[in-house]
């Protein structure tokens, strides 16, 4: 179905504020909207705010501050609750536009740049007019955001946890220039990207009155190019680019063709396996919410004046680990580097059949306390089964030697790696940790950066969609911990 879009020329046919109500409150009691609860309170918020205020009078700040409650000294740029709400109701319009209300007389878009809705008479009813072009993304299948980051117009098809790697390298570098980074198709090396740090950004970082960037600054202590390292799972790729999980067993480059026993033996469904004729090896896919979560961390460390290198796990040298602090994406499911150098903690990522996954693993409780449960898992919908809610974790040790540390932010689920790094990133979550951290009995910084795991809660909207993270709890790791991994080598030994 072909959609018209509206004339640039013309002005506007006038829509009023009774016509414009009465097509806010079917949009809010349609199918669409019905469990999007903070989609509905942004609508009616922005949605009041038409008449008092021009196109550019409404700024992120005051949207933050009103519509989401985030305190006065509320910072849109550490904070991103208002771009990520305003691009989620974008196409949660867009939804409702292709479904419900593709026979509206009145069209309800907010054109980007801006974050006041605008009112369309439908220029036919029942045509494809209105400002929601059923394939708006360009060339890659991207859309743009308000502040101009990438994200994926619409998750494949297949969903789960794992999505085409140019989708993700294109949004992962647009991200990173927005931070006034470059991942080039060699990537960065640490010792480049440190001559080119700002040793004066540096310092006012550490001086910073937000709490955000001190919580980072503690961290990366003077290291001007930490090491970011997303999952890189491998997988047989079929001549028809179906894909089967191979977690175990002996690998080679991308590309390269697969010995047919090796795939039987290993893969999670070997019978399936045995009739996919030739495999290759693949290892280009990567989560949605570690792509969220690599863009935020760039973002704000972009701010601080820093210049991180985004590498696969698969290629965290020794090197990275002696001459950097290390932030690990991803739990150790789905990142080897987790499962090979964060061994420490009273909290670990479990699951019973490791050839099996669809949200069966658990978060395991090794030590746990009153109120706190001995497992927390992936929350689902009783009767439609929709993802409802994540875990997340944030895992502070130390490095391999002394004052380097590593960070892991993972989650059972990608979005749950979304919702740690969301936590870890925004102000309100920092100060929350800030106070825990400052409890009498916490783990605090004694010698050094504090080392602690803490568990985070993370509600989800349609199963993807991250609506923020509240902290479980925190338990401080033991003291005297043993280096992660082995150092024996000039390359890390990822099996």
């Amino acid at each position: 179905m072909a959609y018209i879009e509206a004339s640039k020329t013309e002005e506007a046919p006038f829509v009023s504020q009774e016509d414009r109500q009465r097509q806010i409150q079917k949009v809010l009691h349609s199918g669409s909207f019905r469990n999007a609860s903070m989609l509905q309170h942004l609508l009616q918020y922005l949605a009041a705010k038409v008449d008092g205020h021009g196109p550019e009078a409404l700024k992120e700040y005051t949207i933050g501050v009103e519509a989401f409650g985030r305190p006065q000294d509320f910072d849109p740029k550490t904070d991103t609750i208002v771009r990520v709400q305003i691009h989620r109701l974008r196409q949660k319009l867009k939804e409702y536009y292709d479904s419900d209300g593709v026979h509206d007389p009145i069209w309800i878009d907010i054109p980007k740049g801006h974050y006041l809705p605008t009112f369309e008479i439908s220029e036919t009813a029942g045509e494809s007019s209105g400002p929601y072009p059923r394939q708006k993304a360009d060339a890659d299948g991207l859309l743009a955001d308000v502040d101009g980051a990438v994200v994926p117009a619409a998750e494949p098809a297949g969903g789960g946890y794992f999505v085409w790697y140019s989708i993700i390298a294109a949004a992962v570098v647009a991200s990173v220039f927005a931070a006034g980074l470059w991942v080039g198709s060699t990537r960065l090396h640490p010792g480049n990207a440190g001559q080119r740090a700002s040793s004066n950004s540096q310092a006012n970082s550490n001086k910073s009155t937000d709490p955000v960037k001190a919580f980072w600054s503690g961290f990366l202590g003077n290291d001007p190019a930490p090491i970011i390292a997303y999952p890189d799972a491998v997988f047989l790729l079929d001549n028809f680019n179906d894909l089967f999980r191979f977690r175990h067993g002996a690998t080679d480059y991308r590309g390269t063709p697969v010995d047919p026993h090796l795939a039987q033996q290993f893969a999670s469904n070997p019978a399936l396996v045995a009739r996919a004729g030739q495999l290759y090896y693949e290892n280009s896919y990567l989560g949605f919410g570690e792509l969220q979560a690599v863009g935020m961390l760039s973002y704000l460390f972009g701010q601080m004046g820093m210049k991180p290198v985004i590498k696969p796990s698969r290629e965290l040298t020794v090197d990275d680990l002696k001459q950097h602090n290390v932030i690990l994406l991803g739990s150790s499911a789905q990142n080897i580097a987790v499962a090979h150098f964060s061994t420490m903690g009273d909290f670990s990522f479990k699951n019973p059949n490791s050839m099996l996954e669809q949200w069966r693993g658990a978060i395991v409780n090794g030590n746990a306390r009153s109120g706190e449960a001995a497992t927390y898992r992936t929350e689902r919908d009783p009767g439609t089964q929709v993802l409802k809610a994540d875990y997340g974790l944030i895992t502070v040790q130390p490095g391999v030697v002394p004052g380097r540390y590593i960070i892991v932010l993972a989650g059972l689920d990608t979005t749950g790696t979304e919702g740690a790094v969301l936590f870890a990133t925004s102000r309100s979550g920092i100060e929350e940790l800030n106070r825990v951290l400052a409890t009498p009995g916490k783990p605090g910084a004694k010698n050094g950066f504090p080392t602690f795991q803490a568990l985070l809660r993370i509600p989800l909207e349609g199963g993807y969609d991250v609506l923020g993270a509240s902290l479980v709890t925190v338990h401080a790791l033991p003291p005297n911990q043993p280096e992660p991994g082995n150092t024996g080598g000039t390359q890390a030994s990822l099996p």
